[in-house]
């Protein structure tokens, strides 16, 4: 059975799969990142993770995956294959594709950026439902964004694009790791809502979760929490769709977790922003942890596509899929909080290092 091998890398966990052409998950599996053990052997774990996933399609699929896509935090330049920075995992300039490509015994292998990687699959399988023109946003330790515009994601001229946690939306706000004050990250992610409830609520063990848990309970404090971190997300949301129209604004990561406790006030506060511009949907992310694993195989089938590999052995849906970037700036141009810091690891507690099938 033919297959692609898609490899989510995290800087807690790392969730992988062998993908089928019809872009089922064959086989899924978790294991610990690892890096308390330095960067060097985060790599050695992420290859030798695709190894095993290769000897196990070869094992019970009888043939070898025919490419593999791979999804990291921080800087990637696509066009090149390289993990250029990652603050979470400590790594500069890994020339990914390379290593994985002679691992895996020289099949091809596609690389992405962890947020876009996951904002393709969302709008080819999941929330996006195929649209146009989407933006996704998922709220965990930072924020990002991955931009959808016909069935491709957009990571501009250097691989940028989308940083929306990064739009000033209270200048005279908190620092943020980038450089600026007020930054949307600072008060509107997880993490953000996090510190303000635990100052709040006088426990510094209290996170957003419980903050949820409170505002659906009616207490004042975590409201006042809750609405002022939805007054920066709506303030934020209005600035992209400004300047980049999307049809479907999909919204994930572990806030979206509240579900109508952020977006019944989400959308009001959206709507009741906006003026000339057009009001998009605004709808919770479908696909959960498993966005960044379809992702990368997607990734993988649309360089089989790319380089002409027969149609009927491909996901019906695969096109390229990220309008590269030309060039990549230098590691240093970028504060190592400056990234959305790794919003598809799985939660600590989970079973890491734990394989299941599907």
């Amino acid at each position: 059975m033919r297959h692609v091998i898609a490899l989510d890398v995290g800087g807690t966990g790392m969730k992988a799969a062998l993908v089928g052409a019809d872009g089922a998950l064959l086989y899924q599996a978790r294991r610990a990142t690892g890096r308390e053990r330095g960067p060097e052997a985060v790599v050695e774990t992420v290859l030798g993770f695709a190894a095993d996933l290769r000897a196990y399609g070869i094992e019970h699929f009888g043939e070898s995956a025919v490419a593999a896509g791979v999804a990291v935090p921080g800087i990637v330049d696509a066009e090149r294959g390289i993990a250029v920075y990652s603050a979470n995992l400590g790594w500069r300039d890994v020339p990914m594709r390379d290593l994985l490509g002679a691992r895996l015994g020289g099949v091809p292998v596609a690389l992405g950026h962890d947020v876009r990687t996951g904002g393709l699959a969302e709008g080819r399988l999941g929330a996006g439902g195929g649209a146009d023109r989407f933006l996704f946003v998922p709220l965990g330790t930072g924020i990002a964004g991955a931009i959808g515009i016909a069935g491709t994601i957009e990571a501009g001229a250097h691989g940028y694009a989308g940083e929306i946690g990064h739009v000033v939306v209270r200048p005279d706000g908190p620092d943020c790791g980038c450089g600026q004050r007020g930054c949307l990250e600072t008060l509107a992610s997880a993490a953000a809502v996090t510190r303000a409830w635990a100052a709040a609520s006088g426990d510094p063990e209290a996170d957003a979760a419980d903050c949820a848990k409170a505002v659906e309970s009616g207490d004042p404090a975590a409201v006042r929490v809750w609405l002022d971190a939805v007054d920066a997300l709506a303030a934020g949301l209005v600035t992209a769709l400004t300047l980049l129209d999307p049809r479907t604004l999909i919204i994930g990561g572990g806030l979206a977790e509240a579900g109508e406790t952020l977006f019944t006030p989400l959308r009001a506060a959206v709507e009741k922003r906006v003026t000339f511009q057009k009001l998009p949907e605004i709808v919770p992310a479908a696909l959960g942890d498993t966005a960044g694993c379809l992702g990368a195989g997607l990734l993988a089938w649309d360089l089989l596509a790319a380089a002409g590999f027969p149609a009927d052995a491909r996901p019906a849906d695969a096109r390229p899929t990220e309008t590269r970037p030309a060039e990549t700036r230098p590691a240093e141009a970028r504060p190592a909080e400056a990234r959305p810091a790794d919003d598809n690891d799985p939660p600590a507690d989970d079973p890491l290092a734990t394989e299941v099938s599907a």
